[in-house]
């Protein structure tokens, strides 16, 4: 199995890129996470899981180790298929999806384009237990913050504030002040509304 290639980046677009490593061009299939992370390097180390399937062999390619687990994780679910959880990482971090699972978002799992009620539903199911295992230290933090988030959010719906509006900022006041008690995320938040 091929774990990693490190290599001249030949090729980039948001889906591929192809690898150089020692005269073999490797075409390996990216997220747009790892699109963005690689950025206009011409040396580049992407961490792969090798799909081999009868017809065809396909390179995976992330930019970090637990991209590339949540990938794994999220192939094990049945109806998740690698494009579907090229898709997820495209569309959500790895971190953002951990989370989501960990404190099962059903939302956010379902905000993915070719995700549904039915197929979210499954990927909570299955890989919570897997998920909080493999991200050890962090669940309790997710917890946390998810609680700590969905009481703010509810608040500024109370005052008449957008959900979607309010999520947004909210989020980017936990990854700016992690530690921030309820108060705080909502102050932050009516300064920004």
């Amino acid at each position: 199995m091929i774990t990693q290639l490190i290599g001249r980046m030949v090729e980039k677009t948001p889906t591929q890129v192809v690898i150089d490593c020692h005269g073999v061009g490797y075409a390996v299939h990216i997220s747009l996470h790892t699109y963005s992370q690689i950025g206009t390097e011409e040396n580049v180390k992407l961490f792969t899981h090798l799909q081999i399937r009868e017809d065809a062999h396909t390179l995976y390619g992330f930019f970090t180790p637990m991209e590339r687990s949540v990938f794994q994780l999220l192939i094990s679910v049945s109806g998740i298929g690698a494009n579907t959880a090229r898709m997820m990482l495209s569309s959500l971090e790895p971190q953002q999806i951990q989370r989501a699972i960990v404190s099962e978002d059903l939302a956010t799992i379902k905000s993915v384009k070719g995700i549904g009620l039915k197929t979210a539903q499954r990927v909570l199911i299955e890989l919570k237990d897997k998920m909080m295992h493999l991200f050890d230290g962090e669940e309790i933090q997710s917890f946390t913050n998810n609680t700590i988030k969905e009481e703010a959010l509810s608040a500024l719906e109370v005052l008449g504030y957008s959900r979607k509006q309010s999520e947004r900022v909210i989020d980017n006041a936990i990854q700016s002040s992690p530690e921030s008690s309820i108060e705080e995320l909502i102050k932050v938040a009516l300064n920004k509304l």
